[in-house]
């Protein structure tokens, strides 16, 4: 823009070229654009930024009257941008937190779903600013630990995390001053462990379960309040228990979607991670309309899916609030990851295992009613999971420069349908079928294959340990009558099933998997023996 219309003011009536965006009279338009719409010389339009920028330069002009106020405005006028959702403009990163003047994008699904009345929405969030829902969660546990006083610029930030929270912590701890530790799982995807040291991060891996685990004492949980008990300049922010995570959601979340359906949604669906989402999100919109149905949606035991808990693993996690919502239900591996497929061909929309996950859960609990609205949260995009997909979706797995394929075999399919299949009830059993049956003194042989130094912390009273690894090398130790009953134990009921299948192969007759492992054992209460 030229100059200021607001009468002579000597050498300071130009405006700062940073105000102008870079827009000079006469050449917003190319000549023959300019005479396509007959106009002859100059171009007299300014872009509406340069138009707003303008008037307060006036604003400036018309009060300055000495140089001294008029320089102070004129370094800092072009730093008093405010954040404008309209025009997209920020005065920094952190200006695109997601809010209800700011929310993610609600999407109708049209493909994936057949229902005749009931309209289905996804949540978008990855258009959070560091590509997930977490990102919500980690600005208000910053924003909340800064408001109490327990953390200012220097200090370093830890929290165990399954990956997206610690993305989200790194990059608002870049903008803000602290540094960031994660312990996490090696289970965790390579590409979100990359990224995340890509950003700063000190990645501390672990042998830990895909989500992280309160009462593993080796696991991500424990080792991010030991690294806190340890330096009084280190912060525990504490995802899993702090009150500040399901209050974003409180904040934000749920006013963005009461405000975007108009008031009219009837249904809310999420999965279950730290259980943030669902307990804050589901909170306030009962407080709008309690006729509003929560629902939440878990994996099965042994999951294949970052980010979120199965039944036992939700003990865990102080934030789960199963009385607060109306419905919960668990997705199998299998229906989650081919709803994902589903959601990215037919859709079009880039989701995530997690999302897939949540959909599957939300397509069985809702009724096809009229007038049915349904919100259902995306947490993040489908590129973090490329390794994850690999096991379910062989077919797309580049081949290698030698010809071989990059993913598994048609043989490691078959075996992994098998893996499947061995959780019907005749080749798994129940904790608390197994207790009674060893109270009434049947005592099935049962075998840990956990790696001999967890086997010591903790172990079913009676069982022997054969460690996965070392099971091909170790059968005599098993009984030589193929019908004694035995019973495969690991950690969650995953690695079990495998050597349930292996035993099954040697022709053991009457071998079982345990179903959630020694953690659901843990859980209800039974007895346990150690020897450290």
């Amino acid at each position: 823009m030229g100059k200021a219309e607001s009468g002579s003011r000597g050498d300071f009536d130009s405006a700062p070229a940073s105000l102008s965006n870079g827009h000079k009279q006469g050449n917003c338009c190319s000549p023959a654009r300019r005479a396509s719409k007959g106009l002859n010389g100059d171009c007299k339009r300014k872009p509406l930024l340069a138009r707003r920028a303008g008037v307060v330069w006036d604003l400036f002009v018309s009060i300055c009257p000495d140089r001294l106020q008029f320089r102070a405005a004129y370094y800092i006028l072009p730093r008093m941008t405010n954040n404008d959702h309209t025009l997209r403009v920020y005065d920094s990163i952190l200006g695109l937190l997601s809010s209800e003047e700011n929310p993610t994008p609600l999407v109708r699904l049209n493909k994936v779903v057949s229902f005749e009345h009931t309209q289905v929405f996804a949540k978008l969030e990855w258009y959070n600013p560091f590509g997930a829902v977490k990102d919500r969660i980690a600005a208000n546990l910053i924003r909340d630990a800064e408001e109490r006083g327990v953390l200012s610029p220097g200090m370093r930030l830890v929290e165990a995390t399954s990956g997206n929270t610690g993305l989200g912590l790194a990059m608002i701890g870049n903008a803000k001053g602290y540094s960031l530790q994660t312990p996490l799982s090696v289970a965790i995807p390579l590409e979100k462990r990359t990224v995340l040291r890509f950003f700063g991060t000190d990645v501390v891996e672990l042998s830990d379960m895909l989500c992280p685990a309160p009462g593993a004492p080796e696991g991500a949980i424990a080792t991010a309040r030991q690294a806190a008990e340890d330096d009084a300049d280190t912060i525990l922010l504490d995802q899993y228990a702090n009150e500040a995570n399901p209050d974003s959601h409180y904040r934000t979340t749920g006013p963005e979607i009461w405000r975007q359906t108009e008031g009219k949604v009837t249904h809310f669906v999420a999965g279950l991670g730290t259980c943030g989402t669902i307990t804050g999100t589901g909170r306030f919109l009962k407080e709008q309309s309690s006729d509003v149905k929560v629902i939440g949606v878990h994996p099965e035991e042994g999951h294949d899916i970052p980010g979120v808990r199965s039944i036992v693993q939700l003990q865990q996690t102080e934030l789960f609030r199963p009385d607060e919502y109306d419905q919960t239900l668990e997705a199998t591996d299998r229906e989650s990851y081919e709803l994902c497929l589903r959601l990215n061909r037919e859709e079009s929309i880039i989701a995530g295992p997690s999302s897939g996950m949540a959909l599957a859960g939300a397509l069985r609990a809702v009724p096809d009613e009229p007038g049915n609205i349904v919100v259902v949260i995306f947490p993040d995009n489908v590129f973090k999971y490329a390794s994850s997909f690999q096991p379910h979706f062989p077919e797309i797995c580049p081949a290698d420069s030698e010809g071989e394929s990059g993913g598994p075999s048609e043989n490691d399919l078959f075996l992994a349908d098998m893996m499947e299949n061995l959780k019907n009830p005749h080749d798994s059993v129940r904790v608390k079928k197994l207790h009674e049956q060893m109270e009434q003194g049947g005592q099935p042989l049962v075998v840990d294959v956990r790696p001999a130094d967890m086997f010591a912390e903790s172990r079913v009273s009676g069982s022997v340990n054969i460690p996965q690894s070392e099971l091909p090398k170790r059968t005599e130790e098993l009984p030589s009558d193929r019908d004694a009953e035995i019973v495969m134990v690991c950690g969650i009921g995953r690695f079990s099933k495998h050597t349930t299948l292996y035993l099954k192969s040697m022709g053991y007759r009457n071998v079982r998997s345990l179903k959630g492992g020694i953690n659901e054992w843990v859980r209800k209460g039974l007895e346990t023996e150690s020897t450290t």
